[in-house]
C-alpha cells in the first residue's frame, strides 16, 4: 500500500522527467561510417572530432569542451567541431574567458557550428566562440546574439566582423550573419545543414597560421564517376555522470527535482518513519538544490516554494484542504513563475508544460493524495475506539512530548500524558484519546509527573541538615 502511495505521488512528475531525458538522448547524431573501400580512401586523412554541446553552458559543459580540445590535440585530429545549441551561460566571466582563450590557443583547428536543427541558438557568452574559432557556420534558420561586451583575451580578440556591435545586445539570423561577415566559412544560402556538410565545407580552408585543412578525398564510384569522401568523423558527448549533472542544472529539471523531493520528504514525515520515500526525497532535494545553485535563481522565489510546502503541510495533518491549501497554492504559483533570473536573450522562465506538471502534480498530491493517505495511515473509526484505552505498547521513537507509539499491530500518533517523556523502546499505556492522537504514559512509574518527582527530590535535599 505504501509503495502504491509513493508511486501515486511521483507519477504526476515522472512523465516530464522521462521525456526530457529521452529528448536529450535522441538529439545525438549518428556517426559517419567509413568502411571497406571508403575506409582505405580516407586512411591518409587525419580525423575530425565532433563534440555536441546543448543546453546552458555550466561548469560541466565548459570542462567537457576543454577536455575535448586536449583529446583532439593528443589523438592526432586535424580539427574539432563544436556543435552548439545553447541559450546562454551560467558560469562566470573568468571561466568563459579561460575557455575562449583555450579555443583561441588550440593546436588543432576549432570549428563552431550552430546546429543541427533550424531552431538552434547560440546566445550569450557562448556566442563569442564564433569570434575566436577558426571555422564557423550555421544552419539556415538558426540565430546567434546577445554576446555582451567582448571578453578580454591575451594575444587575440573576439572578432565577430561588422556584426559585432549589433550582436552585443541583439541577435541575427544566418543570412544576416553571413552578410555581415560574422561567419568564417563560405557556404550556400542554405547554410550548413549537417555535420557531414560541415566537414566537407571545411576542406581546403586555410587557417591563420597557413595550415590548410584536408577533410575530403576523391574516389571513383561503381559508375566510374568521382565522388567526395569525407574523412573519419569521431563523435563525442558528455559522459554519464557529466550528462546527469548537466541535466540537473537545467531549469525544468532543477525545479522538478526540488519539488518532487520536498513532496516526498513531507510524505515520509506524515507516514512516521524513514524509508524509501524519505531517501529518494532527500536525494532529489539535494539534486534540486545543486541545480538552483548553478542557475540564476531568485532566493525570494525559492523561499516562496518552501513556504508553500509548509502551508500545504498544515492542512495535510488535519486531512482537509482549508485556507492554508489556498495560501500554499498561491505561494507555489508565484514561486514557480518568478523562479529564475533572465539571461540575455533568454528569460529562463519555465515552460507551460513544466509549470502545468509542477502545479497540477502538487495540487493533486496535497489536495487529494496526501490527505487521503494520512487519514488512512493514522485514522481509526470514530465509534468503538474505547477498547484501546488501557492498552499497552512501546514507543517507536522518543515521545517528548509527541512522537509515534506502537499499539498492537498499528502505529499511532502519540502525546505524553502530564508531560512525562518516554525514550525509544519504553513501554507505555494508553490513558486517553484526543482525535486521532493517543495520550500515553510510562507503564512503570506513571503515577506522578516526572517534574513533580524532581521537585519533591529537590525539596527533600533542602530539608536535610
Amino acid at each position: 500500500m505504501r509503495r502504491l502511495a509513493i508511486a501515486l505521488l511521483v507519477a504526476p512528475f515522472a512523465g516530464l522527467v522521462g521525456l526530457s531525458l529521452l529528448g536529450g538522448a535522441a538529439s545525438a547524431s549518428a556517426p559517419v561510417d567509413t568502411t571497406g573501400e571508403e575506409a582505405e580512401a580516407v586512411a591518409d586523412l587525419a580525423p575530425v572530432d565532433v563534440l555536441q554541446v546543448s543546453g546552458l553552458f555550466d561548469p560541466v559543459t565548459v570542462r567537457s569542451i576543454e577536455n575535448a580540445i586536449d583529446r583532439a590535440e593528443s589523438h592526432g585530429s586535424q580539427a574539432l567541431i563544436l556543435q552548439l545549441n545553447t541559450g546562454g551561460s551560467i558560469v562566470g566571466k573568468a571561466e568563459m574567458t579561460h575557455l575562449l582563450q583555450k579555443v583561441a590557443d588550440a593546436k588543432v583547428a576549432i570549428g563552431v557550428w550552430v546546429g543541427q536543427s533550424r531552431d538552434a541558438r547560440a546566445y550569450g557568452y557562448p556566442a563569442q566562440l564564433l569570434g575566436v574559432a577558426d571555422v564557423t557556420a550555421m544552419v539556415a534558420g538558426s540565430r546567434i546574439g546577445y554576446t555582451g561586451d567582448p571578453l578580454p583575451l591575451e594575444g587575440t580578440t573576439v572578432d565577430l566582423g561588422a556584426g559585432g556591435d549589433r550582436l552585443r545586445n541583439g541577435s541575427m539570423s544566418f543570412s544576416e550573419a553571413r552578410k555581415l561577415g560574422v561567419l568564417r566559412l563560405d557556404t550556400s544560402d542554405e547554410g550548413v545543414p549537417t555535420v557531414k556538410n560541415m566537414v566537407l565545407a571545411m576542406d581546403g580552408t586555410v587557417l591563420d597560421d597557413g595550415t590548410e585543412l584536408d577533410t575530403v578525398t576523391e574516389q571513383l564510384n561503381d559508375e566510374g564517376k568521382t565522388e567526395n569522401i569525407a574523412t573519419l568523423v569521431r563523435f563525442s558527448g558528455l559522459g554519464l555522470m557529466e550528462e546527469m549533472f548537466h541535466t540537473i542544472a537545467s531549469p525544468p529539471m532543477a525545479y522538478l527535482f526540488f519539488v518532487i523531493g520536498t513532496v516526498l520528504l513531507i510524505f515520509e514525515f506524515f507516514t512516521a518513519g524513514v524509508g524509501v520515500a524519505g531517501f529518494v526525497g532527500a536525494v532529489l532535494t539535494i539534486f534540486g538544490c545543486y541545480g538552483f545553485s548553478a542557475l540564476p535563481t531568485r532566493p525570494g522565489a525559492i523561499a516562496l516554494l518552501v513556504l508553500a510546502m509548509l502551508a500545504f503541510a498544515i492542512d495535510v495533518q488535519v486531512g482537509i484542504p482549508r485556507l492554508w491549501t489556498g495560501v500554499g497554492t498561491t505561494l507555489f504559483v508565484l514561486g514557480s513563475w518568478f523562479l529564475y533570473e533572465p539571461l540575455p536573450g533568454n528569460d529562463l522562465r519555465l515552460g507551460w508544460l513544466t509549470l502545468f506538471v509542477g502545479i497540477a502534480g502538487v495540487l493533486l498530491t496535497f489536495v487529494v493524495g496526501m490527505p487521503s493517505m494520512v487519514r488512512t495511515r493514522f485514522a481509526t473509526p470514530t465509534i468503538g475506539r474505547e477498547w484501546i484505552l488501557g492498552s499497552t505498547g512501546t514507543a517507536v521513537g522518543a515521545i517528548s512530548p509527541e512522537g509515534v507509539a506502537q499499539v498492537g499491530e498499528s502505529k499511532w500518533r502519540a502525546r505524553t500524558n502530564r508531560a512525562t517523556p518516554l525514550a525509544a523502546g519504553d513501554e507505555l499505556r494508553v490513558v486517553a484519546i484526543d482525535g486521532v492522537t493517543l495520550e500515553v504514559e510510562p507503564l512503570e512509574g506513571a503515577a506522578r509527573d516526572y517534574r513533580e518527582r524532581r521537585a519533591a527530590h529537590e525539596a527533600a535535599e533542602e530539608l536535610q541538615p
